[in-house]
């Protein structure tokens, strides 16, 4: 009986396991678009507090100044993440404010309206614009850049036809409801701040623990295995857009509150703004990733360009688009490394 002797097998013949990238594995981190814009807001911050110290800077209600200021664009850029998380885009969002600052003022100035009515026929109305939106692209198979492009022109025209003049707004509950400020022992919150976090609160809810936000991630995703596992991708499609238009005219009556008027020209490309602040918040432009915690990231980094812009005083205004530029620019291309990493 002859003994088989095994031999080990050579170095060469091993097949050793690939290490796995550091790099690799964080751009496959879908947390990492907001944990960058996290970490550059508190960079930023710090940076303003050794540069401006002596100026005020690190007072606490210059931070809560950050709220109060950009209000009305955190709710705008809320709506403007359920579309982008849905795989679509809403170039409304600017029309929409400015038409509700104008139908407002209109209905509470020139037509005697209760202010609480106007209110609810603004919300209404700008639900309503969302809603049709939705049906058309979802109906007529019609890309959302148009249908929402025709939508930035329609209710623009309609601020127009309205009064191609400013309307001041002189009710004393706007101007009460406008000065009200919320203490909160080291500052204050105004009204339109408040309701900004608490749509911030409701939308974080609403995307992570519902069926609704669910589907939402699953169409924006991969819409083609959304329809594969059954999901209602019309109904979800209409309701994000109408999502978007009723956050569209609550931030135009922020607005309003803002400034105490109505123009045909206010908020003239702010979609622009409020589309950077979710990308530079970590959603992604082709859907299906992201988190609204980031748009408010983005939303707060905007806002303290601005701020830091102020505080320099010799610098222009038009800083603020050369930096918001550049910052979407590189989060685009954050964003184009993690595709290309899930695509590998």
């Amino acid at each position: 009986m002859t003994a088989t002797t095994k031999t080990p097998p050579s170095p060469d013949s091993r097949t050793a396991p690939a290490p796995t990238s550091k790099v690799s594995a964080l751009l496959g981190d879908r947390r990492l678009p907001v944990l960058v814009t996290a970490a550059l807001f508190l960079a930023m911050y710090i940076a303003g507090l050794s540069r401006y110290q002596n100026y005020g800077f690190g007072e606490p209600q210059v931070f809560l100044n950050l709220f109060i200021d950009n209000g009305y664009l955190l709710v705008a850029a809320v709506g403007v993440t359920f579309v982008i998380l849905s795989g679509g885009i809403d170039l409304s969002v600017g029309s929409v404010i400015g038409f509700t600052t104008m139908f407002t003022a209109w209905l509470v100035e020139r037509q005697g309206v209760p202010l609480p009515l106007a209110v609810l026929l603004a919300l209404a109305v700008g639900a309503f614009g969302g809603f049709l939106m939705g049906y058309v692209i979802q109906n007529f198979e019609i890309q959302p850049f148009i249908v929402t492009l025709a939508g930035l022109f329609l209710f623009r025209g309609l601020c127009l036809v309205i009064s191609k003049e400013s309307i001041s707004i002189s009710d004393s509950s706007v101007s009460s409801l406008a000065e009200t400020r919320v203490p909160l022992g080291l500052g204050e919150l105004s009204i339109g701040a408040i309701a900004a976090l608490v749509v911030i609160a409701i939308a974080f809810y609403v995307l992570h623990y519902t069926r609704f936000g669910r589907r939402v991630y699953a169409i924006g995703g991969s819409e083609q295995s959304a329809m594969l596992m059954g999901l209602p991708q019309g109904g979800t499609k209409i309701a994000v857009y109408t999502v978007s238009g009723f956050c569209s005219a609550l931030a135009g009556l922020l607005f309003m509150l803002y400034i105490q008027s109505g123009d045909p020209l206010h908020a003239v490309g702010m979609e622009l703004d409020a589309i950077a602040a979710t990308v530079i918040g970590g959603t992604l432009l082709t859907g299906g990733s992201g988190y609204v915690i980031g748009t408010l990231f983005g939303v707060l980094v905007l806002g303290l360009i601005k701020s830091i812009i102020q505080f320099e005083g010799t610098l222009s205004s038009w800083w603020t688009k050369i930096a918001t530029g550049v910052l979407l620019c590189a989060f685009i291309l954050i964003q184009r490394a993690m595709t290309a990493r899930k695509q590998t």
